[in-house]
This record gives C-alpha cells, structure tokens and sequence, in this order.
C-alpha cells in the first residue's frame, strides 16, 4: 500500500502542487495574510461577541469608524491577491516582480463596471469603484487575473520584449521601462474581453466568473462532502511529511475566504446571517478553528496523552516540550517525533479526529447550535477556546471544547499502543 501510495498516487499530486501556477497562487496569497488580521481586528471590535460591549460599541457610534478600517483592508482582499499572485509568479521566474503586481490590479479593475446605477432614482454615478468585486465575491477573479499577468509579463521578458535602456539609468526607471510593453499589449487584451462580454453577454467580466466559476465552486466547498474532503486532505499529505496545511489552505483558502466575506455581507445588508439568507458553513474558521486547531490532526489529545499518562521515558520528555508549542497551534515536533509521519498505527485516528470534527461543527452550524461565521478571523498562533470564543462567541468555545475532548479519547487507544511498545523497548534495552 505505501509504495503504491508514494510510486503512484503522490507523485502526481505533488506535481500539481509545485506547478508555477500553485505556486504562485500559494504564496500570493500569504501576502493578503496581514491586511485579513488586522481588518478582523477590526470587524471583531464592530461585532464584538458579548452583547453589552456590541451594543456600546454600536452606542457610542465607534462601530462606524471600525467598520471604516474593515472595509479599507479585509473587504478589498481581491485587490492585494491579484497583486500578490502577479508578483509571485514573476518573481518566482527570476524577475522584478513589482511592476506585474500594479498591472495585474489594473487589469483587475478593468473586470468590472466603473459605474453604479440606482434603478429607482434612474442615477448613476460614474469614476466609482464597486466593493462588491473587491472581497469574497471577486476573488477567483483576482486569482486568474494575477494568473495570467504573471504568466503574460514573464512571457515577454523571457523573449527579451521590452524597451531597453543604457546601465547608467537608475534600476527603478528601467523597470518602468521595461514594463511598459507588457502592460500595453495585457492591458489591450484585457480590454477586448472587457468589451467582448459587454456586448455579447451584457454583463463584466468578473460578474460572469462569479456566476459561472465562483458560485458553483463556493457550493461544492460548502458541503458536508467538502467539508470531508479538507478534513482528510490536510492529514493525508502531512501522513507523508508533506506539509498539507500550507498546500491544502493554499489552493482552498480564497473559496474558504469568499465565503466568509460573503458571511459579512449578508450581516452589512441589514439581514440576519442564517442559511435561508444564504449564509455559508464551511469558512475559513471552519477549517481553522475545527479542523486544524492545534495543529494538523487536531494532536493536542495526543500531548495531554504524554504528559498525564505516558509510561514511556521518551514520550513523558516530548509531551512537556510539546504542551506549550500545542496551546499555539504547532505540532510539528508530534508529527515528526511520536512518529505521525509513516507511522501506520497512528494514520486512522489522524485522519478520523478532523473529520469527526467536521461532522460535529458542520451540524452544530445547520442546526444553529453555534452561529454561522463572520469574516472575522484570528492569528493561527491563537490558542484553542479563546480562538473560538473571538470568531463566534461562547457557544463556539464551548464546541471547540467538546471536539477537542472528542479528539483526546479517539487517540488514546493508539498513542497507548506506541506508548506501550516505546515502552517496552526501553525495557528491554534497560
């Protein structure tokens, strides 16, 4: 089974995530990583989770002004994508990457309308950008434009299309230089399929890969059946020291971001966020907070296992090294010491914990047990409860508790049995 799994199954996974496009994609979109912390700083203190301080907040019209913030960081999510896919993907080719990053928003902002029209007071108002486009619901227009920018602009630099200027000219404006080629032929292109979908399809650009690619997409992820899917995948790869967190939240994370952006929005609507109003289960918080929290596998059981029961020397030493790192959502030194890696006694109850917990946390959000999520999000250094508490109140700390509890009794009976034969084999070598 393992050499089927590493000759045959792996090898072409591990291809398509490597590809220039992933991984541009991937580390793009790390970029937009500071801007969604601090803009849910901010969304949290405008829809802070304890009623009395909500309602101060609100009071006091500070609210307003915290809104403000959020809509200036964490809503224009797509601009900082497309920029950051753009100039990943050049740079990764071994060139400036700047100037793709400022053309990629251009062509971006060329996706959609410049216009707003108010049906009811037959006005538009003209030189606008729309928000809309510019969080959740245009970010897999912001990935396949930051996809094509940098592709395109590579494509041009490698045949040596650009204006060149002696050595003696300062290297920032030889780079403007050098990019005004590619910027002038992408941008010619990206305005002929602008026009090609005003007059053949009456709508934009971006409005028709939300309708046709996002929608659709933000569907299937937003099931139980997608749910499993990130669940196991992320263990699966980690099962074979590939590291599946950054690879699995590196290509989901923008569809798991648009929803909770789309989350937020219905709540800015004045309408109540529930399922009937279309609000999504499965966010970037469910993967966080439920699927991933203290680490990969949820391993925080398997720590608690080490310190209070071990019998083995070698296992009481690596549970009080791991405790503290556990509380901050890394595990590396279990995956990597008790072994996880290859270790076929500890891949099902690795497997099974998030997937448990999916289940668990996918019901407890259908039924109403615990809100849907906001776009509010926490550093993934934050410690479980508390993470919880912060993206949904106490309802949510407490399922986070119950999961995490769930996940310490599904690991005990195979953490004993290494325990045992580690155990043993100290006994024996004594």
């Amino acid at each position: 089974m393992n050499e089927w799994i590493n000759e045959k199954l792996l090898p072409p996974i591990l291809k398509f995530v490597n590809t220039k496009a992933i991984t541009a994609l991937r580390n793009g979109m790390l970029y937009t990583m500071p801007f969604s912390i601090v803009g849910s700083i901010f969304l949290l203190l405008a829809n802070f989770p304890v009623q009395s301080i909500a309602d101060w907040v609100t009071n006091s019209g500070l609210g307003e002004y915290f809104n403000q913030a959020y809509g200036a960081s964490f809503a224009i999510m797509a601009f900082f994508a497309v920029m950051g896919i753009a100039y990943s993907y050049v740079k990764a080719e071994g060139y400036e990457g700047l100037p793709a990053g400022m053309i990629g928003l251009v062509i971006f902002l060329l996706t959609m309308e410049s216009s707003v029209t108010d049906a009811e007071a037959n006005v538009t108002i003209a030189n606008v950008i729309d928000k809309t486009w510019t969080g959740g619901q245009g970010m897999i227009s912001a990935i396949l434009v930051g996809l094509f920018v940098g592709w395109g602009y590579t494509w041009f630099l490698k045949r040596d299309i650009r204006i060149k200027l002696p050595e003696q000219v300062p290297t920032n404006v030889a780079n403007s230089f050098t990019a005004l080629i590619p910027a002038a032929v992408l941008t010619t292109i990206a305005l002929g399929i602008y026009i090609f979908f005003d007059k053949v399809f009456q709508t934009t650009v971006v409005e028709w890969i939300y309708t046709v690619i996002q929608s659709p997409m933000q569907g299937v992820t937003d099931s139980l059946g997608g749910a499993m899917m990130l669940g196991f995948l992320v263990p699966f790869l980690w099962f074979f020291g590939v590291h599946g967190s950054t690879i699995v939240g590196g290509i989901m994370g923008p569809i798991l971001q648009a929803n909770s952006l789309a989350n937020t929005a219905i709540l800015e609507s004045g309408k109540a966020l529930t399922l009937e109003n279309g609000g999504h289960i499965v966010t970037q918080q469910f993967l966080d907070q439920f699927m991933t929290v203290t680490g990969a596998g949820m391993t925080i059981g398997i720590v608690l296992y080490m310190v209070a029961f071990a019998r083995s020397a070698q296992f009481k030493q690596l549970g009080r090294l791991s405790l503290i790192p556990a509380f901050f959502n890394i595990n590396e030194p279990i995956i990597f010491a008790t072994p996880i890696v290859m270790n076929p006694i500890m891949v099902l109850p690795f497997i099974l914990t998030p997937m448990v917990s999916g289940v668990i946390t996918y019901f407890a959000l259908y039924t109403g047990i615990v809100p849907l999520f906001t776009a509010v999000q926490v550093p993934w250094t934050t410690p479980p409860i508390i993470s919880g508490f912060l993206v949904g109140g106490i309802r949510t700390a407490i399922l986070q508790f119950v999961v995490l509890a769930i996940g310490f009794f599904i690991y005990y009976p195979f953490i004993r049995k290494v325990d045992s034969l580690n155990y043993k084999q100290e006994t024996e070598i004594v």
